[in-house]
């Protein structure tokens, strides 16, 4: 191929700017199809974004004999099913996050990819987003010497949309979602940090709903150890009276803070010195990513958010929920 021509099944909220739009605004690369059961909405959708073609069945979409690679962006419920579809059709899959409902899912979609020599990604995003490969190269270069010790906060005060226990958001039911907000968000704090220090290959901890507001956990508390050596500990918790977002990595010569979300600075604290590093995030955040996907499909890179990478979150989350 010299040109992947795109398709997305579940052409919702994610995909309006985050995702969406950058298939289409990069060289040899287009999105041609969107599918949404509701039918109106993926054709109100295909019309705002100039594509093509729009479907209200996934199956139809996978089949398309111009859809050379397909997104799905639908809840991590169908994540699984559609996946193993298109590498049956022998397309390859960009799978938004979570991968699946759990890690035996994850490994399901894997091995299909695998025997089928059909190419696997998922949307970790922040894997190739500047401010990440920024922190990346300043472990590497040792600006705070050997990384010891990794503490992670994400603490979110109780939202007005989960108070109508008729109207749930799909992220709280875990028959649709695998978990809660810990599932839904916390893992891209899980897996950036597999990113930037290597798997975690041991993690315990605990998991609560202590609202009751929502069938999912609202709660969670971890320990976790990665090959390296370092050490990590994390707290969750979505009924909190403020809003935190840090990770702090410790090492033997200072200690690099960050948050995973938003586009705030980077604090490299070491020999006696503070500096701040301040990066902005792209327009559409996925570009990066969805780029190199492109460019592994071409043969002429790599992708650092793979079926592989991305089993390894699920499995960490795994370990702590019930």
């Amino acid at each position: 191929m010299t040109r992947i021509r795109w398709g997305i099944v579940g052409c919702g909220a994610v995909t309006e700017v985050k995702s969406g739009p950058a298939f289409s605004k990069m060289p040899d690369s287009s999105l041609v199809a969107v599918m949404r059961r509701d039918g109106d909405k993926a054709r109100d959708y295909a019309s705002r974004h100039g594509v093509p073609r729009w479907y209200d069945d996934a199956d139809a979409l996978i089949a398309d004999p111009e859809v050379d690679a397909v997104y799905i962006a639908t809840p991590p419920s169908s994540h699984r099913e559609h996946a193993l579809k298109a590498i049956a059709a022998g397309k390859p899959v960009y799978l938004e996050k979570p991968m699946a409902m759990n890690h035996r899912e994850c490994m399901d979609i894997v091995e299909a990819g695998r025997a089928a020599n059909v190419p696997v990604f998922v949307a970790y995003y922040r894997r190739a987003l500047p401010r990440f490969t920024t922190i990346q190269r300043l472990l590497r270069d040792g600006a705070i010497g050997t990384p010891r010790l990794v503490n992670v906060l994400l603490h979110h005060p109780f939202e007005a949309r989960y108070r109508d226990p008729g109207h749930l958001p799909w992220t709280v039911r875990p028959e649709i979602s695998g978990g809660g907000i810990f599932v839904d968000i916390g893992c891209h704090t899980l897996d950036i940090l597999d990113f930037l220090l290597g798997p975690i290959v041991d993690a315990r901890g605990m998991s609560r709903n202590q609202m009751a507001a929502y069938p999912a956990e609202d709660s969670v508390a971890m320990a976790f150890a990665f090959g390296s050596g370092v050490l990590g500990t994390g707290l969750w918790n979505f009924g909190a009276d403020r809003r935190e977002d840090r990770v702090e990595i410790v090492g033997d010569r200072g200690r690099l803070v960050f948050a995973t979300f938003g586009d705030g600075p980077i604090r490299v604290e070491s020999d006696g010195r503070v500096d701040e590093v301040r990066i902005a995030n792209p327009e559409h955040i996925q570009q990066p990513l969805i780029a190199t996907v492109v460019d592994a499909l071409l043969g002429r890179g790599t992708c650092p958010s793979t079926g592989d990478t991305a089993a390894r979150t699920s499995w960490v989350m795994d370990q702590v929920l019930p």
